[in-house]
């Protein structure tokens, strides 16, 4: 009877063990696939964001070094906020380094809407910059209060 017991004790602890490795115990959310909304609240928790007004007084008071729009060429050279730079979401990775040497700088970063402004914010903090804003809205929020454009 004895070995009867022990027997079952071990195959608790190693079905234990399986299902906890197979992600099948506690409440761990499933590790994908995810939505393109889910990956964006991700990054957003690991994102400093501000308003369009407040970016605006923030680039008044010249707390930004740099301003980096993310879009691509073609929408940038549509429009874009006043000294921004130009190095689109695809190409984020292999170029800021060269365009942004300072890892400390204050930069402002912007898309068109948030969303490629959210995903490269959380881009350049994992890359090791350190002082990274997004614009809440991106450039149509800037175009819809009226501010300077390029």
């Amino acid at each position: 009877m004895r070995n009867f017991q022990r027997q079952r004790v071990v195959l608790v602890v190693v079905a234990v063990l399986v299902a906890s490795l197979m992600g099948c115990a506690g409440t761990a959310k499933q590790s994908g696939p995810f939505t393109v909304q889910e990956l964006e609240a991700m990054a957003a928790k690991h994102v400093t964001s501000v308003t369009v007004e407040q970016a605006k007084a923030d680039l008044e008071a010249g707390k930004f070094a740099v301003i980096l729009d993310v879009r691509e060429p073609k929408e940038y050279k549509m429009g874009h906020i006043p000294n921004a730079i130009n190095i689109p979401r695809g190409l984020l990775e292999y170029k800021v380094q060269a365009q942004i040497p300072d890892q400390n700088a204050p930069v402002l970063v912007y898309c068109k809407v948030g969303g490629r402004g959210t995903f490269s914010a959380d881009v350049l903090g994992k890359l090791g910059y350190t002082n990274i804003v997004n614009l809440t809205g991106g450039w149509l929020a800037w175009v819809k209060t009226g501010y300077p454009v390029e």
